[in-house]
Formats: structure tokens, C-alpha cells, sequence
């Protein structure tokens, strides 16, 4: 702990309360010359010149059709139980029927939906099914994050309601990390997400008490530097005593000791990030509401003060098999989905549905009272996904998946719809995702068969 850190006020409720009040704030402050100059190339950028954002919501074990899906279609639709807390957002969400992800399905592979599911759910490939071969495929996210994180100081942040297993073999011999693992940098590596609050809030504004993080981030730059200088120096006296093969050992390491290196270089030329004027919440909240609020309002500052624009967030799991006894549930959710056409279990089921979406409604309303740097909402110049991959979860089916688009993408998206898109792979919404992000070179993605039109 840094030295003359005063702990927390450890009250996550005021520390919630205090995130409202940052809409005062200067919007992007870090916004200046530079950055506006380098999206003046087009890229995650909307038509105003504010910024472009992109996130991907994942919540777990499909949902109940018959709760989800809206009546009508067009404009003229009406939402039933599942989807009644966005009833104030309508005119700011698509629900996107129609979007499948067939590389998601056994076929020869048998059982395993849960981990396909969430492994498929950013790649759009099919997973190899090992506990430790494991091979995947570059997420959207990441693929974004390629092209654009240069514009901020984080090019993605990935973040998670939902501890996890890191290793081993969970859903029928898949690794677990396909299930616990949204977002992947290669086939064989996933970005494991952050799940302390705590942790997420300081690795994007820094240690310690409001006031105290700029200069405990120049304080940890330093020691930085200090500790690449000492290992390059050891390095070179010690080439001289090392033979052939040892010495290849050496230029290995070395190869990533000066991409440390280069990475703080470039951190060192980056302006300091903003210091939100409140504390540094505790750690994970024991109301699994506040835990997520809590995460959703970190993605928000992450968003206000442009230190990302491209972002994953997993309220769980999928295969997760919480209970939620806030709400009078005291069965696993997993165990429910598996209702066999149980009226009370649909209901339960149902029910369950119907309280993440209350938790996702909380976070586009925050989005959506927040300025951004042109006066609109950060929710209009967004394309928040909320989504799962299984549809059915009682059927483990991958095709019709429950799908929301929230934000207009600074006037590039047409909320206020329920589109049937008719059987169109998922990966074909990431493609057009990516256009609207600048990216309008990428001639595929995963499994696509074109950019999905009409949204």
C-alpha cells in the first residue's frame, strides 16, 4: 500500500453514489489535439467528432423465448416480461432476432454447449475440445482493439461479475477457459477479465486516495523504468560469459524486455489519466447487484474519460449455476434451465432473466444521462451488445440468440426496433460493428457471410 494512502470510506453505496455525481465533470478531458487528430483518419469516431465505443455484455445460460421475444416487429413492437425494464430505453435498443452461431453446435463434438457457448460467443469459430490444447480464435473486441487502441490509454478493458476457474477442464472436457473467457488476443490466448473492482478502478486512474494517483503513477513509471534499466544492464554483462545456445536465450528474453520497455515508453508519453474525484471502491460488493452497478459504473468512467473504446463485460458465466436469493430463488440457475417444461422452473427461470436485464437497463440509463464530448449521451455514441450464446438454455440450442444493440453509434445504428434478420451468423453484427468503428477493410470475421444490413 502506498505510503500516506488513507484507506476507502468502505461503503460501496457511496461510492456508487459518488460515480452519479462525475457527470459534472469536464467530459474527456484527455481528449485533446493529438487524439482528435488521429480520429480524424475515421477510425471509432462518430459524426460529431466524439469518440466511438463499442462493448460486448454476456449473461448466462440463454434465456426463456417466450419471456424474451417481443410482439409486433418494425417500430410498432411491444416487450414482454424479460425485456420490461428497457421499456424507458425503446427508442434506444434494437432487439435483433434471426442472429445464430452455429460453431456453437455439438455436431461431432457432443456435449459441451455451455463452454461452446461462450467461447464461440466474441470469435464466431469452432472451439478444438481439449482440457489443454486449447484453440479459439481473436474476438471482435480484440480485433477492434488492434486498429484503434492506439487512439487511448488502454486499447480494451475486459471485466467480469464472476471469479472463475482459470485452468482444468470444466464443461465436458473443454478447458475452462473457453467458459470463462470472453475475449481472446490469439486462438490460444484468452484475456482473462478483471473481476475486483477494486483492481479495475486503479489499473485505469491509479492508486491511492483522490488527489494522491498522479503522482503514485509517476512514482510506479519510475520504478518501472528503474527495474527494466537494472535487467538490461545485468543482461549485457552477462552476455559475455553465455555460449551459443545460451545466448539465443538471452536475445528471447531480451525481445521482451524491450517490448516492456517500449510499452512504458509509450504509457510515459501518454497523458496522465484523470483522477476521479472519489474513492477507490473497497473490493467486490457482498449485494451481487452492487457488483455489478459497480462494474457497469467503472466501464462508464472508463468511456467518459476516453481511456477505452472498446470493452468486454461477463455477468457470468455461462453453465453458471448462482442462486439468486435476493429475489426468493434459492436453486441454481443452471440447474432451473434444465426446466423440462416446469411451469414453476420456467418461472424461476424467467424471473432470473428478467433481473440481469434489470441490471443492464441501470447501466444504459447511466450511459445514457452522461454528456459526452459533443453534448450528446455516451449511450447515443455507443454499440453496447447485451447478449448471450445459448438461446434455449433448457435445449442448449445456438440459433435465434437473445440479442440487444443498444446506443445509436453516434448516429451510424436504428434503435427503437425489433428486427427478425432471418437466420444470419451473429459474426455478421460484428462485422458491421466494426465498419462503423472505422474498420471497413475486414473482409470476414469467423464465420460470417457478409455485414448484417438493416441496423
Amino acid at each position: 500500500m502506498p505510503e500516506g494512502f488513507d484507506p476507502p470510506d468502505p461503503s460501496r453505496r457511496q461510492f456508487l453514489h459518488g460515480l452519479g455525481s462525475l457527470i459534472a465533470l469536464p467530459a474527456f478531458a484527455s481528449l485533446g489535439a493529438r487524439s482528435l487528430a488521429a480520429d480524424a483518419r475515421g477510425l471509432a469516431r462518430a459524426a460529431s467528432g466524439a469518440p466511438l465505443r463499442a462493448a460486448f455484455v454476456y449473461f448466462p445460460n440463454g434465456a426463456i423465448p417466450a419471456a424474451w421475444w417481443p410482439d409486433g416487429e418494425g417500430s410498432a413492437f411491444r416487450l414482454k416480461k424479460t425485456l420490461q425494464p428497457l421499456e424507458p430505453l425503446k427508442d434506444h435498443v434494437q432487439i435483433l432476432g434471426g442472429l445464430d452461431h452455429h460453431t456453437a453446435e455439438g455436431g461431432p463434438d457432443g456435449a459441451g454447449d455451455h463452454a461452446r457457448g461462450n467461447g464461440t460467443f466474441l470469435t464466431g469459430v469452432r472451439l478444438n475440445k481439449s482440457a489443454t490444447n486449447i484453440r479459439a480464435g481473436v474476438s471482435i473486441d480484440q480485433v477492434i482493439a488492434r486498429r484503434i487502441g492506439a487512439l487511448t490509454r488502454m486499447p480494451s478493458l475486459e471485466l467480469a461479475c464472476d471469479s472463475g476457474r482459470k485452468a482444468g477442464a470444466c464443461d465436458s472436457g473443454y478447458s475452462c477457459a473457453y467458459q470463462h473467457n470472453l475475449s481472446w488476443s490469439s486462438a490460444t490466448t484468452p484475456m482473462p477479465p478483471e473481476t475486483n473492482p477494486r483492481l479495475a478502478f486503479e489499473r485505469l486512474f491509479g492508486a491511492g486516495a483522490p488527489g494522491e494517483r498522479r503522482a503514485n503513477l509517476e512514482r510506479r513509471r519510475h520504478e518501472q523504468r528503474s527495474i527494466l534499466d537494472f535487467a538490461l544492464d545485468d543482461a549485457r554483462a552477462m552476455r559475455r560469459r553465455l555460449g551459443a545456445e545460451d545466448a539465443k536465450k538471452l536475445d528471447q528474453y531480451l525481445g521482451g524486455v524491450r517490448e516492456l520497455e517500449a510499452r512504458v515508453e509509450q504509457a510515459e508519453r501518454s497523458p496522465a489519466p484523470p483522477d476521479p474525484a472519489v474513492a477507490t471502491p473497497a473490493g467486490v460488493p457482498a449485494d451481487h447487484a452492487d457488483y455489478l452497478q459497480l462494474m457497469f459504473d467503472i466501464l462508464i468512467l472508463a468511456f467518459q474519460t476516453d481511456s477505452t473504446r472498446v470493452a468486454t463485460v461477463m455477468l457470468a458465466h455461462d453453465g453458471s449455476n448462482r442462486s439468486f436469493d435476493q429475489i426468493g430463488i434459492s436453486e441454481g440457475h443452471h440447474d432451473l434451465t434444465h426446466h423440462q417444461n416446469r411451469p414453476d422452473w420456467i418461472e424461476k427461470v424467467s424471473d432470473i432473466d428478467l433481473w440481469y436485464v434489470r441490471q443492464f437497463a441501470r447501466f444504459l440509463e447511466k450511459l445514457k444521462a452522461t454528456k459526452d464530448f459533443d453534448g450528446a449521451s455516451l449511450l447515443h455514441n455507443s454499440m453496447i451488445v447485451y447478449g448471450s450464446g445459448n438461446a434455449d438454455g433448457n435445449r442448449h440450442t445456438h440459433t435465434n440468440l437473445p440479442v440487444v444493440l443498444a446506443g445509436a453509434g453516434g448516429g451510424l445504428l436504428k434503435p427503437g426496433r425489433y428486427v427478425k434478420h432471418g437466420a444470419r451468423p451473429m459474426t455478421n453484427l460484428y462485422l458491421s460493428m466494426a465498419e462503423r468503428m472505422g474498420i471497413d477493410d475486414l473482409p470476414r470475421f469467423g464465420d460470417s457471410t457478409g455485414r448484417l444490413g438493416d441496423v
